[in-house]
C-alpha cells in the first residue's frame, strides 16, 4: 500500500507537525528540520481529525474511524489519555470531528451516529436535562427545486432560509415538550401555545405510515384570540415581497416591444 497523509496539524507553538497516514500511524515531526522523532501507534483504523491543544503545546488529540480518541505527548510520543466510542448494540461509532473548549478543559466530539460526546472535568449532571435524541423536524425533509432552479421545501414550497424555526424531535419525529422547543433560535420567547407543532401523517420511504411534525401549529389561532407570532409573522411578510417580485420580473420578461397601437406583444 503506498502511504498517503490523511490529516496534518501543527502543535501550539508551531514546533512539531503531526501527520496521520492511511496506514493508521500518527506521525511527529520537527516542523524546523523535518526530521522524523515519533510513531504514535494505536489507531486501527484511517484518522481524519488532529486537535492541537489551544495553549499547551505537548497535547495533540486524534480521533478516527475505529471510534478511538487519544490524547497524546508528542514530546515524549506517548499516549496520555484513551476513548472508545462504544454504542451498545451497535458497535463503535467513527469519530468525525472534535474540538477543545478555548480553557483547554473540556472538548467535544461527533460521530457517525449524530451523538455529541463532551469530555472533561467535572460531573455531568447540567448535561443529563437534555434529552437523548434531538433533531429538527425539518432535517430530513426532501427539498425541490422551482423553474428558477432554487430550492424549496417540498411540503411548504417555501425557500428553507424563510421557514419558521424548526422544532426539535426525537428519532421517531415526536415533539419534545415546550421547555426544548425554547432551546431552538428563534423561539425563545414565544408562548406555549407557539410551541406546539402541527402533527400529520407522512408516508416513509418503506411504505409506512407514521405521525410527524409537519409545520407550525396555527389551526384557530383567531378564534382563539392568540397572538400570531411576530417572527413567522416577518417571514410570511417576506415570502410574500419575493413572490411579488418574481411575479413582477415573470411579466416584463415575457411583454414584448410596443407595435404603433401600443398593444404590447408576446415576445
Amino acid at each position: 500500500m503506498k502511504p498517503k497523509v490523511t490529516m496534518i496539524a501543527w502543535n501550539q507553538n508551531d514546533n512539531y507537525v503531526v501527520t496521520a497516514v492511511n496506514n493508521h500511524l500518527l506521525k511527529v515531526w520537527n516542523s524546523c528540520t523535518g526530521q522524523l522523532l515519533h510513531d504514535l501507534v494505536g489507531h486501527a483504523d484511517e484518522v481524519f481529525v488532529l486537535e492541537t491543544h489551544p495553549f499547551d503545546s505537548r497535547i495533540m488529540l486524534s480521533a478516527g474511524h475505529d471510534g478511538n480518541i487519544f490524547i497524546w505527548d508528542i514530546t515524549k510520543g506517548t499516549k496520555t489519555k484513551h476513548y472508545f466510542n462504544m454504542i451498545e448494540g451497535q458497535g463503535h461509532g467513527a469519530v468525525f470531528d472534535c474540538k477543545f473548549s478555548p480553557d483547554g478543559q473540556h472538548f467535544a466530539c461527533t460521530d457517525s451516529h449524530g451523538h455529541l460526546l463532551i469530555f472533561g472535568f467535572g460531573c455531568s449532571r447540567p448535561y443529563e436535562k437534555i434529552p437523548d435524541q434531538m433533531f429538527f423536524h425539518t432535517d430530513y425533509r426532501p427539498l425541490i427545486r422551482d423553474s428558477n432552479n432554487y430550492v424549496l421545501d417540498e411540503q411548504t414550497q417555501q425557500a428553507p432560509h424563510l421557514m419558521p424555526p424548526p422544532f426539535l424531535v426525537d428519532v421517531d419525529g415526536n415533539p419534545h415538550p415546550t421547555k426544548y422547543q425554547r432551546l431552538v433560535p428563534g423561539r425563545e420567547n414565544c408562548a406555549d401555545e407557539h410551541l406546539i407543532p402541527q402533527l400529520g401523517y407522512v408516508a416513509t420511504s418503506d411504505g409506512e405510515v407514521v405521525e410527524q411534525v409537519i409545520g407550525q401549529q396555527t389551526v384557530d389561532q383567531d378564534e382563539q384570540g392568540l397572538e400570531p407570532s411576530i417572527l413567522d409573522g416577518m417571514i410570511r411578510q417576506l415570502q410574500l415581497q419575493q413572490d411579488q417580485r418574481t411575479g413582477a420580473d415573470q411579466e416584463l420578461a415575457s411583454t414584448g416591444p410596443h407595435n404603433g397601437e401600443g398593444t404590447p406583444r408576446r415576445g
